[in-house]
């Protein structure tokens, strides 16, 4: 069992949390917090990356100190530093990975590299064991892929989005109906209150392919709505169809995909994991094709320092420490990091 500190800086959310494991119920959550910049980017209208960047640099050592105060550690109780190396926004990622860097060399701590989308799925990890193997949709603002985990570090892309994320493309049906940024969860909570008939919009169906697009079903909304006055509940009705094209998409071809290769369970994570009617449809389709659902708990859907820790504490007990030369990239592809291919 070891006390690992995670920070994750990959967009928009600065994030500490002291977690210790690995044990019989996976990761235990110390401490957790996040700082979120909605207010300060909702001027724009979306995310400014130098906005982000900066106001990480002025947040990053208080959410540190938060954690630990929080979790009533010092620097000697931790056994190693976790942090995000990629994908996100560059100037994000250097400030989480200095802040680790920095603090791993003063106080010769280790020092794990943690891939955004890994630390996903370990956010599944927290109070529970990842039933290994499985698939994995990992579903958020900047990314929809289907991920096979053979084993701890072991892990094969089968399917990614083609152009939109789901999240994103709930950010830009948003602000297509006149919602506030953040519109993503305003469009969520928009559908939820319709209790009309509701008509799915068109899907996009990419043969032979585990592939998802929804550039097609956002284009479809924004010529619905062009040049037109929406009352409330024509609004509500298409944040509704839309929202069902979306979780109808993610959830049929997740389950396909899991038949296919074997029954394996399914893992739901990803910030569009919180989406409650994407939850419902997954465990419908899953349950009538005979499968399992996990899913992280909603606080640790979205962007957070405590799934860097948790997927942190299995690299460190499994692999051997980052030296100095850790890097961070925007867009760095997930790899196996176990196993004799790993690299």
């Amino acid at each position: 069992m070891v006390l690992v500190l995670g920070i994750e800086t990959s967009c928009d959310e600065t994030a500490a949390a002291i977690a210790r494991g690995p044990g019989e119920n996976g990761v235990d959550v110390v401490s957790s917090v996040v700082a979120s910049q909605d207010e300060l980017h909702a001027r724009f209208g979306g995310i400014v990356p130098e906005v982000a960047s900066r106001r990480h640099i002025e947040m990053i050592v208080p959410v540190v100190r938060e954690a630990m105060t929080r979790a009533s550690v010092s620097w000697d109780d931790l056994d190693g530093i976790a942090a995000t190396t990629g994908p996100g926004l560059i100037g994000s990622l250097v400030v989480g990975l200095s802040t680790a860097k920095a603090i791993a060399q003063a106080r010769r701590l280790p020092l794990a590299g943690v891939h955004h989308l890994e630390g996903h799925i370990y956010s599944a990890a927290i109070g529970r064991r990842l039933p290994l193997p499985l698939l994995a949709l990992i579903a958020s603002g900047g990314h929809s892929h289907l991920v096979l985990v053979r084993d701890h570090g072991r892990y094969e892309v089968l399917g990614r989005t083609r152009d939109d994320a789901p999240g994103e493309a709930f950010e830009k049906a948003g602000r297509l109906l006149g919602l506030p940024y953040p519109g993503g969860p305003r469009l969520a909570a928009l559908a939820d209150s319709y209790r009309g008939r509701l008509e799915p919009m068109p899907q996009a169906r990419i043969a032979e392919s585990w592939d998802f697009s929804f550039s097609g079903v956002k284009t479809h909304l924004a010529r619905h709505v062009r040049g037109r006055q929406l009352g409330d509940d024509e609004r509500a009705s298409l944040a509704a169809a839309f929202q069902e094209s979306v979780a109808l998409a993610l959830a049929e071809k997740t389950v396909r995909a899991a038949e296919e290769i074997g029954g394996l369970p399914i893992l739901l994570v990803g910030g569009v994991a919180r989406n409650r009617r994407l939850r419902a449809l997954m465990e419908e389709r899953a349950f009538s094709a005979g499968l399992r659902v996990n899913t992280a708990a909603p606080e640790y859907c979205t962007d957070n320092g405590a799934m860097i820790a948790a997927a942190g504490i299995y690299r460190l007990h499994l692999r051997a420490a980052e030296t100095a030369e850790l890097d961070c990239a925007a867009n760095l592809p997930l790899r196996d990091w176990a196993g004799p291919d790993s690299s």
